[in-house]
């Protein structure tokens, strides 16, 4: 049992640890510190329901219709390519935010972001990137069913628990950053990088694969 939540765990945590849009964006709110527990929950709780879903055998239907994940593939890397452009946009222009460094603090000169339209984004980051089905529902729905009928399970408890992990450690563990955000260059410089990630990623998508 502990040997199959254990591989579960490794390899769920080597899977979503990578730099991408969903973990720069839960960054990027644990840094304002805007609805943290919010954005981990959802990440959290998404990859877990592919999970399951992948262990389920939902991977096997996925693949009679290829087609399906071209939609999505598609359809994120046009959001990302929008999210792309305003955090170019922060970077280039600013808005003279800088972070005060207090237990409640946000980035000075901004207006709080409201739940609604982050959890959008949220899902949205989620749900139309199509390496969240390659590597959730494909890949450790796979693996999961080579542990038996009842290994599966518990390997994907593991893999679940290593998304809770990762996604609350980052979101809460990224106020340790709050003296480097302290001026208003460091958070342009931030965004800049953001920028140009979710660009690559976006191009990434679409990109022919040989």
């Amino acid at each position: 049992m502990l040997s199959f939540v254990a591989a579960g765990f490794s390899l769920g945590l080597s899977l979503i640890v990578a730099i991408g849009a969903q973990n720069l964006f839960v960054l990027r709110q644990g840094i304002r510190r805007e609805h943290v527990l919010a954005v981990a929950s959802v990440c959290a709780l998404s990859d877990a329901v592919l999970i399951v879903a992948g262990v389920s055998g939902i991977g096997a239907l996925l693949h009679a219709w290829p087609g399906l994940i071209e939609v999505v593939r598609c359809a994120g890397a046009l959001f990302l390519l929008g999210y792309a452009g305003l955090a170019a946009r922060r970077a280039l222009r600013g808005g003279g935010d800088v972070l005060q460094v207090t237990p409640t603090s946000r980035p000075a000169g901004s207006e709080p972001a409201r739940l609604m339209p982050v959890l959008l984004t949220c899902f949205a980051l989620t749900w139309l990137n199509p390496h969240v089905y390659l590597d959730t529902v494909f890949l450790l729905g796979s693996v999961a069913n080579t542990h038996g009928a009842a290994g599966r399970w518990w390997f994907a408890g593991g893999a679940a628990a290593a998304s809770v992990a990762w996604f609350f450690s980052l979101a809460l563990g990224t106020r340790y950053l709050g003296r480097w955000l302290s001026t208003s260059r460091a958070w342009r410089v931030l965004d800049g990088v953001i920028a140009v990630v979710m660009a690559a990623i976006a191009v990434s998508l679409v990109w022919p694969h040989d």
